[in-house]
This record gives C-alpha cells, structure tokens and sequence, in this order.
C-alpha cells in the first residue's frame, strides 16, 4: 500500500500543473495563466512500489465558468526512458523522496496498466490523502475480469445526469471552487 508522506514539494504539483496544462491539446481555457485548485481525486498502488499513482482533478477558476480535469499523475525516483518529452509535467523537490519525476499518467506504462486494473475489477482504489485506505466513492460501471480492451480518459470532466453514471466507466466526485459536489466518469474501457 502506498504511504502518504506528510512534507513539502517544491514546486508544487498545482505549480507545475499551472504552466503544463494550457500547453495540452484538450485544454479549453481561453488562455492565459489558469487559477488551479485541488478539487478531488483518488490513488492507485503500484505492486512494484516503484510509481507513485494518482489520480487529480484540477478545477480551473480562471473563466467565466470553472472547468475541471483530470490529470493522473506518475511519481518516479528517475526519468522514464521511451515516452514523448510532453509527458514530463516536470520535476520536483519532494522533502522525504528526493527528486520526483512527474509525468503525465496517460503516458506512464505503469499508470496506464494499474488503472486498466481498477478498470477490470482487479485494483482497488485508495483515498487520495490517506495512506493505506480505500476510497469507496471510486465506482467501477460495467467492465469485468480479464476484459480485453484501451482505456480511455476524460481529460475533461463533466458533471454527470441523473442516472449517467451507471453506464459504464469509472466513476468518482470532486467538488467545485463554490464548494459544489459532483461525479462524472473519468474513464472507460474501449474495446479493442
């Protein structure tokens, strides 16, 4: 089970998610700086206990009206060899762990398979700021044991209708700078 470490990061994650994220394709701020704040979220363990998993909803306040996406993260001890230079978010100072890689989940082999997991029902998901804790609002709609297939993430989160959530994907909340509290799906499996 991964531990949380209760010490600083210099920068910080919503630091280095302010200059990263306005560079990404999906991103539909109307540009200039975003106002991120930490709006949910949840973890994964890695059996390896190498990468650091997580998975974090960003509400941007910067608009008229907030968006909110999804960002898994990847924590590593040293650089990941092989994947696109974007997928560096960047590094940081962890106050426990040295040095911290950070990259952009979507692009970590080892994030990728933990959430394709969770997505078959074979990992469970973890509080984001608990150690050793599961996160039982994180909901699994539809997919099933050794389901072959891609996951696909939503990059931007949308507030689910009533009775949307129960039709596929991973489900979780988060909560809105006005404190309003939401789910959506985060992800899915796409058959291959």
């Amino acid at each position: 089970m991964a531990s949380i470490h209760r010490t600083t990061m210099t920068p910080t994650k919503l630091e280095l998610l302010t200059g990263w994220l306005p560079k990404q394709s999906w991103y539909v701020g109307a540009g200039g700086t975003p106002d991120l704040v930490k709006a949910g979220g949840f973890r994964l363990d890695d059996p390896a206990g190498e990468v650091g998993i997580e998975f974090m909803v960003v509400a941007d306040a910067a608009g008229q009206e907030p968006v909110a996406y999804l960002v898994p993260l990847g924590y590593r001890g040293a650089a990941l060899e092989g994947v696109p230079d974007e997928a560096l978010i960047g590094t940081s100072e962890h106050g426990v762990l040295g040095t911290r890689w950070i990259y952009d989940g979507a692009h970590d082999p080892v994030v990728l398979a933990r959430l394709a997991a969770l997505l078959r029902g074979e990992a469970e998901p973890q509080q984001q700021n608990v150690s050793d804790t599961p996160d039982p609002t994180v909901v699994v709609h539809g997919a099933g044991p050794g389901q072959a297939a891609d996951v696909r993430i939503n990059r931007v989160l949308r507030a689910a209708e009533a009775g949307q959530e129960a039709s596929g994907g991973l489900v979780a909340g988060w909560t809105w700078p006005d404190g309003t509290a939401v789910r959506g799906v985060f992800a899915a499996l796409s058959p291959q």
